[in-house]
């Protein structure tokens, strides 16, 4: 049996590096993302391997994440495997600096926009008696460092949000499963400096982060396993660092 997926936030990073991986291991593909065109070209590229369908929506908006998910035809309908991976930070600054405008994007998009998609597809889930869901938490949902405040906030969160899920879902035989991965370089650095590439680059100074597709390598891995196997969390960090604020570099 051939299953689906439905991945947010695949136009970039971890999003994109897990639909490739899901696709070269013959999974069908529901692509969301915000940008059209890149969703476009993702499914032109993933096509030729399975069956893609793609979806245009912010998942901060609750009215249209729930018209988009319930537009899906027939064929896509049943999502086996639920990649809750849509997330930003936005700002590294003192509490008392912070900028609401940021505060409102974290939580909208990394706590909200993740119970917005899962209201939409969990009952499916739940009438079938099957299904998984991974959440992508971080290594800031399990410790906080200084001025990650509300980004950290968001990620306890979701990861708070991940064991309320697999409580509540234990009975009707659902997988959920967390994936924290510590520092990974795509544009999430760039993103959360607002276009400041020397300063996103600064980050990763002299040591070797993880990338989108060792952290997808992992997520292909706990959704891969026997039906009677849930991997239910992973911390995932590079070899160079112990925690949030230790980190070995080189130079």
């Amino acid at each position: 049996m051939t299953l689906t997926a439905l991945i947010t936030g695949a136009t970039s990073g971890i999003g994109l590096a897990t639909a490739r991986t899901f696709a070269r291991n013959g999974i069908d593909l529901v692509l969301c993302g915000r940008r059209q065109e890149r969703l476009d070209a993702l499914a032109a590229e993933l096509g030729a391997l399975v069956r893609v369908h793609t979806l245009n929506f912010d998942v901060r908006d609750a009215d249209d994440t729930a018209a988009k998910i319930a537009s899906l035809p027939e064929s896509f309908r049943q999502i086996d495997i639920l990649v809750n991976n849509a997330g930003n930070a936005y700002g590294l600054m003192p509490i008392q600096e912070g900028e609401i405008a940021d505060w409102d994007a974290m939580i909208d998009i990394n706590v909200k926009g993740l119970l917005y998609v899962s209201k939409a597809v969990i009952p499916q889930m739940v009438e079938r008696k099957r299904g998984h869901i991974i959440n992508i938490g971080s290594l800031a949902g399990q410790e906080v460092y200084p001025n990650g405040n509300v980004y950290c906030a968001s990620k306890f969160a979701v990861d708070a949000l991940t064991k309320g899920m697999r409580i509540d879902l234990n009975q009707h035989n659902i997988k959920v499963t967390s994936i924290n991965p510590g520092m990974v370089e795509t544009e999430f650095s760039v993103v959360r400096f607002k276009g400041d590439t020397e300063r996103a680059k600064n980050v990763y100074r002299g040591m070797t982060p993880l990338t989108a597709e060792d952290v997808a390598d992992v997520i292909w891995f706990a959704a891969s396993r026997p039906a009677h196997v849930n991997v239910a969390e992973v911390l995932l960090l590079p070899t160079a660092q112990a925690n949030s604020t230790i980190v070995k570099r080189e130079g």
